[in-house]
């Protein structure tokens, strides 16, 4: 038995890699191909680096005042503290009555956010993609558009012009015989107020995205369905609820991120001290405890915790999407 020799005289190993016709392939260096791509595109490439400073500078590197929450922090001395404390912080609100009375708050306030103003955008723009003539089309897209451009400061003041004691709501109730209402200093209204109030502010903004998802739907749809026999309110069950539903399953789950941070701004024009026991939030309690009370420690350790619950909620409900859908963020 004889052994065949290589170009070199080496023997023959019967490496696959020689074996066969053809030329020998050949490896690519490591990091040669993001490295063309980067030389082809950096036009595009470069237009990331501002985003991307944006998010260092305002998103990740406040991360590091975290620290503060296990920290003593006194105003005037070390950026990063005094002493370590440990979990000192943590265990003071997590025994303080007040802390777990707005966070039912908050969790109350954002289910009802939840409830009433995500499927709405979704409402109306099935029934905006129903209508057939364009102007009466832009002119409701326009007017449900128009708030969201409004101040929050405009929003808040209209919305306590129109409720006061001599509002014109009041008015009405006056001239049906009923007796006025104090509905910015009772307690009861408050919820009411603030998910009517972001249902007319954010629900024409929202509208947008699935308008433009429901372009994407092939028109044979509609037709197989309508040769099929199915009715507008079949088509709309079974042809565009069915294609916007990836884009609304990842607005579900971006708006379960956002749960816990209830609208700060909003809050903290509407709300006063006869309204605490419904209106006050973490975000609220933590303006008053770390802004106005100088308990900044104390204010940075509810925040961790408070974005730990997003991130929580934010993975689950991820989770849950993909498992029960197909359909995720990542």
């Amino acid at each position: 038995m004889s052994t065949t020799k290589a170009i070199d005289g080496s023997p023959d190993t019967g490496d696959p890699r020689r074996a066969g016709p053809g030329p020998a392939r050949t490896e690519r260096p490591p990091g040669r191909t993001w490295r063309q791509a980067l030389r082809r595109d950096w036009q595009l490439y470069s237009l990331a680096i501002l985003p991307l400073l944006f998010f260092l500078v305002f998103r990740y590197l406040p991360m590091i005042g975290n620290v503060i929450a296990f920290r003593k922090f006194r105003p005037g001395g070390g950026i990063l503290g005094e002493e370590w404390v440990g979990l000192r912080y943590v265990r003071m609100f997590l025994d303080d009555p007040s802390f777990w009375h707005v966070f039912t708050n908050t969790v109350i306030l954002g289910a009802l956010t939840l409830l009433f103003c995500f499927p709405m955008p979704i409402v109306l723009a099935l029934l905006l993609n129903e209508l057939r003539g364009r102007r009466i089309k832009r002119f409701v897209q326009s007017v449900s558009y128009l708030p969201h451009f409004v101040s929050m400061v405009v929003v808040a003041g209209l919305v306590m012009e129109l409720l006061s004691v001599d509002g014109p709501v009041n008015q009405v109730l006056r001239a049906l015989g009923d007796d006025p209402i104090a509905f910015m200093q009772e307690a009861g209204w408050f919820r009411t107020i603030y998910v009517s109030s972001e249902m007319w502010q954010t629900v024409g903004w929202g509208t947008i995205i699935y308008l433009a998802a429901l372009t994407t739907i092939d028109d044979q749809l509609y037709e197989a369905a309508r040769i099929d026999g199915a009715s507008r309110w079949r088509q709309i069950w079974h042809v565009a609820l069915p294609g916007i539903r990836p884009t609304a399953v990842t607005l579900l789950i971006l708006n379960i991120g956002t749960f816990m941070a209830v609208g700060f701004e909003k809050v903290l024009l509407l709300y006063n001290p006869l309204t605490y026991p419904t209106a006050d939030v973490i975000s609220t309690y933590l303006y008053r405890m770390g802004i106005i009370s100088n308990s900044f420690s104390y204010a940075a350790a509810i925040g961790l915790f408070e974005a730990l619950i997003g991130l929580a909620l934010v993975l689950s409900a991820n989770l849950i999407s993909r498992r029960t859908v197909g359909t995720s963020l990542w």
